[in-house]
């Protein structure tokens, strides 16, 4: 569900940029008033790689002709809590529209909204929380994430379609649009959703303390999380260096919609701005759309596997980069928390 920059205003852009940047805002001064906490950190990171790479594996929605992927806020709240959460799902945004052009520049704020705030600030608290809060089962954990993770992505559609309508693009009617957006969806929720609860089950099977921790945004110090960390990590190596060769090509539900509404997968920008951030964007990106640059492709040593082998390279790299991303703005936050600490003593 990555926005372009075709589907919004420069106003638009600029003010969910400003409401995203206040939210990660909120959240980092939240994190600066809980206990010293460094096991976070490599949690972030290693949690931050295997989302990339997981969002990298497309499936495909029976009879659609769509397909779609994992949003992983709801998965990352209930691992490392909605404010670390939010920062994490940001620095994996952050490094998709940079370095592989998924998603506009002039969107990012937007996707981030859309993708990290709804779920983690919004959809997580008001919704998991309360049914696993008494009790933390597997059947509890199940419901909550399905539950979760559709209203959360139901939400999420339908901000993409109003800021598509703010923004004033009229090729996408409102009434037609909305009545493509929910349902596909829900159909992919319902997906992510089961996807999100296998996962919370196993590490709840190895470590339920880590998942009663996010609950209670307290610190995992003293819990073991090493051996979980090593199998996440796996985890994001084998699914972004070589299930991501495997994704369905069918649009995702975004693209889906608006190929429903306007016969194409994508809308071109027209103004001057549009061309000018599409330029920075295009040098930026190492991998574009997951592979190798056009000319890069023809000279390769690899032939007619250039293109499978750009997207496990950029599988691996991109959650290698994603990862120091996280780890980095993990480590800045907690030596903002010290010196907070060090002048409170003070």
């Amino acid at each position: 569900m990555h926005m372009s920059d075709a589907l919004l205003s420069a106003t638009v852009g600029v003010t969910m940029t400003a409401a995203s940047a206040g939210a990660i805002g909120h959240s980092i001064r939240k994190i600066t008033k809980f206990e010293m906490d460094e096991k976070k950190i490599p949690m972030m990171g290693v949690m931050g790689a295997f989302v990339f790479a997981a969002q990298m594996i497309n499936f495909t929605i029976p009879v659609t002709g769509s397909s779609g992927h994992i949003g992983g806020g709801i998965l990352l709240a209930a691992l490392l809590g909605p404010y670390h959460a939010l920062i994490t799902i940001a620095s994996v945004l952050l490094i998709q529209c940079l370095f592989f052009a998924d998603g506009g520049l002039l969107a990012l704020g937007c996707n981030i909204f859309n993708m990290g705030v709804l779920p983690c600030l919004v959809a997580y608290p008001l919704i998991f929380r309360p049914i696993v809060r008494k009790a933390m089962t597997k059947k509890r954990i199940t419901a909550a994430s399905v539950l979760a993770v559709v209203i959360g992505l139901q939400v999420g559609s339908l901000a993409v379609v109003l800021q598509t309508q703010a923004s004033g693009i009229t090729e996408l009617p409102f009434l037609s649009f909305v009545a493509l957006m929910q349902p596909i969806h829900l159909a992919i929720g319902a997906v992510e959703g089961l996807v999100t609860a296998a996962v919370l089950c196993f590490i709840y099977q190895m470590r339920s303390e880590i998942l009663e921790s996010a609950m209670r945004d307290s610190s995992v110090n003293g819990i073991p999380v090493k051996k979980v960390l090593v199998i996440l990590s796996l985890a994001a190596v084998l699914t972004g260096g070589f299930l991501s060769a495997y994704a369905s090509a069918n649009p995702d539900g975004l693209e889906w919609s608006i190929a429903g509404v306007t016969g194409e997968a994508e809308l071109e920008g027209d103004s001057g701005l549009h061309a000018m951030i599409a330029g920075i964007q295009e040098k930026a990106a190492l991998l574009p759309d997951y592979a190798f640059k056009a000319e890069s492709a023809e000279n390769s040593m690899f032939g007619d596997a250039a293109e499978t082998v750009g997207t496990s390279v950029s599988g691996i790299a991109g959650g290698l980069v994603t990862m120091a991303a996280a780890v980095l703005t993990g480590a800045l936050i907690s030596r903002l928390k010290k010196r907070r600490n060090t002048e409170a003593a003070a």
